[in-house]
């Protein structure tokens, strides 16, 4: 699997300043996972090191310029970032880090600076590179390295990463009606913990109600899925996901084991426990009575357990 990385965060020297902004999250746990593609614009444009560039609002209109000599190099930098994108094939990464606050990788809040005098800043900037990219492949995972310090968005993002090389690897096999049911009804609960509207809307795709050509149909669920994938999973969506789960045994299962079963569910609703904790006792039911329906499951193990992302109480809001 192949990430796209801003070259800075895996400690290339290409700064502004001639240092890099090296990311231990990135190279020692993401590394163990992924191939990292590096990108820097500005590498491409200026020698390092150099001066530092920031983005200008002039007459409500954004422009990139040096900071020293004003230099305008909006153009040069765009082209550049087009130009970057262009070679870039739609299932060729299945996703992408970027440096935060960067005139060029920045995702959100970017500082604008204002060309009159006094006038105050604004933190509401999209880096120009980042911005072409969004353009291109609007549901490719994205997120900032500082972003990914929060548990919650660490583990959105991973789950979509690793949904969004499934689609394609799933595809790229030539699939038949049969196979894509396959896939479809092993992601569902995966959906659901995100969006029940793109849950029954990737149900009604599968169905195919309309008759239309199986291609098309293999397109439309492309779309959605990856539409789907890139919303933000909630408690309360993962809290009917587990309810949905437990219905499967709970008439073959003593009273104890209800109440034991549902008070771990209703202690992760409630942030006493993590994801991980309810996912494990559950798991142990499912291969005691052996529901292979359940056991395929993505939603169970979406991603490397070593990355323990649902160990983490905070993980989710």
């Amino acid at each position: 699997m192949k990430l796209g990385v801003s070259s800075c965060l895996l400690g290339t020297m290409c700064r502004y300043d001639g240092g890099h902004s090296k990311d231990k999250f990135v190279l020692n746990e993401l590394g163990k996972y992924f191939d990292f593609e590096p990108f820097c614009p500005e590498k491409l444009v200026f020698a390092t090191p150099r001066e530092a560039i920031r983005q200008v609002k002039i007459n409500d209109e954004i422009f990139i310029k040096t900071t020293n000599s004003n230099q305008d190099v909006t153009i040069l930098l765009s082209e550049i970032s087009k130009l970057l994108v262009s070679k870039i094939d739609e299932n060729s990464l299945c996703g992408f880090v970027f440096k935060s606050k960067s005139p060029t990788c920045g995702m959100q809040r970017v500082k604008i600076y204002s060309d009159k005098k006094n006038a105050q800043s604004e933190n509401t900037g999209m880096g120009v590179f980042a911005n072409e990219l969004k353009k291109r492949f609007p549901y490719l995972p994205m997120e900032e390295e500082g972003r990914l310090t929060d548990p919650w968005l660490r583990e959105n993002f991973l789950m979509q990463v690793f949904a969004y090389k499934a689609i394609f690897e799933f595809l790229n096999t030539k699939p038949t009606y049969n196979d894509l049911i396959e896939f479809h009804t092993s992601y569902k609960y995966l959906i659901y913990s995100k969006s029940h509207h793109f849950y029954k809307k990737l149900g009604n795709v599968v169905a195919n109600h309309d008759n239309k050509t199986f291609f098309a149909v293999l397109e439309e669920y492309k779309k959605i899925f990856l539409e789907a994938i890139s919303q933000k999973g909630t408690i309360k969506n993962t809290y009917n996901v587990l309810l949905h789960i437990y219905g499967y045994f709970k008439k073959v299962i003593s009273k104890d084991e209800k109440d034991e079963i549902l008070a771990t569910i209703e202690e992760f609703k409630k942030g006493i426990i993590p994801l991980i904790a309810a996912i494990k006792i559950i798991k142990i039911y499912i291969k005691k009575f052996n529901i292979e329906y359940l056991q395929t499951q993505v939603f169970l193990t979406p991603y490397p357990k070593e990355f323990a992302l649902r160990s983490k109480i905070e993980a989710f809001k």
